[in-house]
């Protein structure tokens, strides 16, 4: 590994990088292949493409722990509240919208709106404070995960203590393994799931910031063996791990999964070129806009793909293309409503607005 100067310009690998990630994260949510390629009485066809797409969100992580850094190295806490702001307020904004919005259209045609709401409500308020550490939607615990882990490195920055920073993030991650896929093992509990709150972020997003200012690099073809090397060691985990009971799709994150997202890292910072066409700039800046709608298309499709009667081949595609276009199709109708995402990263944020879209 070899130290190099900061570059000012556009890393255009990581808005690549990241609409595939977020194609990654639809095909997880889309639960492709769940009633196909069986192997026993098991989908192991799910189970490894449902595993092979969990690099996305410790990538989404370490590129935002490496372009904020900047900022939060030199303004800690200002920076982290300019960035976290509007996205709270999305956050909150769509939580609110996932709340009120019918799940199950079925149960609404037979029993009613408010039957099928306070089944879902309950179901929230059996955890509610796993519920407040993750919004109206399983998928939104990645905003204020986020948002924890910047004002976590804020915290060690402004005290000057950087050199504490990886190691604690590692004790947390290492507990979040421990009391999460590990659990099985250990019979550790937790008031929330680890994949929320601080325990998977805060490692991945440290893991970028240190990257930037410690200047460090690899070549391609060991940045490529340290990602397969912890792909490798993640497979090996869930394998594991599923011979004790804990399900081979269920893991968010194992050990091999932060040495995953640090390689495709150092991959794409050793390629910076690699996408570099107007079309995937382009995408890049609507990740989080369609991240934040996705699943709610897909729980849509999900009931339409039930109301059609389709299944396997027909029904996955209907559910992973018809997210991604419905998806792409709602959010440009939103940017033309108060709701626009381009308004709500401007809301509070000054001569910082540009900040939120590094998410």
């Amino acid at each position: 590994m070899q130290q190099v100067t900061n570059k000012s310009e556009k890393i255009t690998s990581f808005e690549f990088a990241r609409v595939i990630a977020l194609l990654a994260v639809i095909s997880i949510h889309g639960q492709l292949f769940m009633d196909y390629g069986y192997i026993g009485e098991e989908p192991w066809l799910n189970f490894i493409t449902n595993q092979a797409a969990r690099f996305a969100v410790p990538l989404f992580f370490v590129i935002a722990g490496y372009l904020i850094y900047p900022k939060l190295n030199a303004s800690p806490y200002t920076t982290a509240k300019n960035y976290s702001t509007p996205l709270m307020i999305i956050w909150f904004i769509w939580s609110l919208i996932c709340l009120a919005l019918p799940f199950n259209l079925g149960v609404v045609a037979e029993h009613g709106y408010l039957a099928e709401r306070t089944g879902y409500w309950g179901y929230l308020m059996q955890a509610p404070l796993n519920s407040l550490f993750e919004g109206g939607l399983v998928h939104l615990w990645f905003i204020p995960s986020l948002v924890i882990a910047v004002f976590m490195i804020a915290w060690f920055v402004d005290n000057k203590c950087r050199s504490l920073m990886l190691p604690f993030a590692v004790i947390f991650y290492i507990y979040g393994l421990a009391a999460g896929s590990y659990n099985v093992l250990t019979e550790m509990e937790t008031p929330i799931f680890t994949r929320n709150g601080p325990f998977f972020s805060f490692l991945m997003v440290a893991i970028g910031f240190e990257a930037r200012r410690h200047q460090w690099r690899m070549s391609v073809g060991k940045a490529l063996l340290l990602a397969a090397a912890g792909m490798a060691i993640h497979f090996a985990e869930a394998y594991y791990l599923h011979g004790h009971g804990q399900v081979f799709n269920l893991n968010d994150f194992l050990l091999g999964t932060s040495i995953w997202g640090a390689g495709l890292m150092f991959f794409l910072l050793a390629k910076p070129n690699l996408g570099k066409h107007p079309i995937w700039l382009s995408l890049g800046k609507w990740v989080l806009p369609i991240y934040v709608i996705h699943l709610l298309v897909t729980i849509y499709m999900t009931n339409i793909v039930a109301i059609l009667g389709v299944e396997t081949v027909a029904a996955d595609a209907i559910v992973f293309f018809g997210t991604i276009i419905g998806s792409v199709i709602l959010m440009f109708i939103i940017e033309k409503t108060p709701l626009s995402f381009a308004n709500l990263r401007r809301i509070k944020f000054g001569k910082n607005k540009a900040a939120c879209r590094e998410a």
